[in-house]
C-alpha cells in the first residue's frame, strides 16, 4: 500500500513539475529567438520535450530528496543558453528574456486554475481526482517557481531584470554575485532548515508566504478558492 501511495504522490508530482520547467525555459529561448539571438534555438531548446530541459540531478532527484526529508521542493533545470549581447536591444531585450521564464509559469497556474474550475463540474471518479490533485499541484509548483526566480539575485531571472534596470554603480556589483548564486540560496536553505526551532527561517518570508498569496490570488480571480 505504501509503494502504491508513492507511486500516486510521484504521479501528481512529477506531471506538473515537468511541465513548469519545460514551458518556463522553453519561452526564455523562444523570447530571445524573437528578439534576436538564436542560441537556444539552434541548441534545441526551444521545445516542449522536457527531456531536453530536465537536470537528472537537479530537477528529479534532489527535489525528491528534499520533499522527503523536509517537505520542501526545490530544484532547477539546464540552464537556457542566451548570448544577450546579440540580442537588438541588449538592456530591455534581457529584461523581457528573463521575464519570460516566470510570466509563463503564472499563465501555467492560470490555466491550470481554470481547468481546476471545470473539473469542478463534472462527476467526482479516481480520474478526475488525479487530475484536480495535477492542477492543484501545477498552481502551486508555478506560483513557486515564478517567486523563486524572481528574486533579485542573479543568475535568478530576477537578477537579470535588476542588473539590467539598476543604475551601473549597484548593477555591476549584483551582477558579480552570478558566481555565487546558487550558493547563497542553499545557504538560505541550510538556514531555513536548521534556524526553524529559533524562528529564523528566510525561505518562508522570501519564499513560501509570497508564493502562498501569489497560489491563492490566482485561485480567487478563476473562482477555485476554496
Amino acid at each position: 500500500m505504501e509503494s502504491d501511495h508513492g507511486l500516486y504522490l510521484a504521479s501528481v508530482l512529477l506531471v506538473p513539475i515537468l511541465i513548469a520547467v519545460t514551458f518556463h525555459e522553453a519561452a526564455h529561448g523562444f523570447i530571445a529567438y524573437q528578439l534576436g539571438d538564436d542560441t537556444a534555438w539552434r541548441a534545441g531548446r526551444v521545445t516542449f520535450n522536457p527531456l531536453k530541459h530536465v537536470d537528472p540531478f537537479g530537477t528529479i532527484v534532489l527535489p525528491a530528496l528534499l520533499y522527503m526529508t523536509s517537505g520542501f521542493i526545490f530544484g532547477y533545470a539546464k540552464p537556457v543558453p542566451v548570448n544577450f549581447g546579440r540580442l537588438r536591444h541588449p538592456r530591455r531585450d534581457t529584461v523581457l528574456v528573463a521575464l519570460a521564464g516566470p510570466g509563463t509559469n503564472v499563465l501555467l497556474a492560470i490555466v491550470s486554475s481554470l481547468l481546476l474550475y471545470t473539473l469542478g463540474q463534472m462527476p467526482v471518479s479516481t480520474v478526475v481526482l488525479w487530475f484536480a490533485f495535477n492542477l492543484q499541484v501545477s498552481i502551486s509548483i508555478n506560483a513557486l517557481l515564478c517567486v523563486f526566480n524572481m528574486l533579485p539575485l542573479p543568475p535568478l531571472d530576477g537578477g537579470r531584470v535588476a542588473v539590467s534596470i539598476l543604475p551601473r554603480p549597484i548593477a555591476f556589483p549584483l551582477a558579480r554575485l552570478e558566481r555565487y548564486g546558487m550558493l547563497i540560496v542553499l545557504l538560505l536553505l541550510f538556514v531555513s532548515y536548521a534556524g526553524r526551532r529559533y524562528g529564523i527561517d528566510p525561505l518562508n518570508w522570501l519564499i513560501f508566504q509570497p508564493t502562498q498569496a501569489l497560489g491563492d490570488f490566482i485561485r480567487s480571480v478563476t473562482g477555485t478558492s476554496e
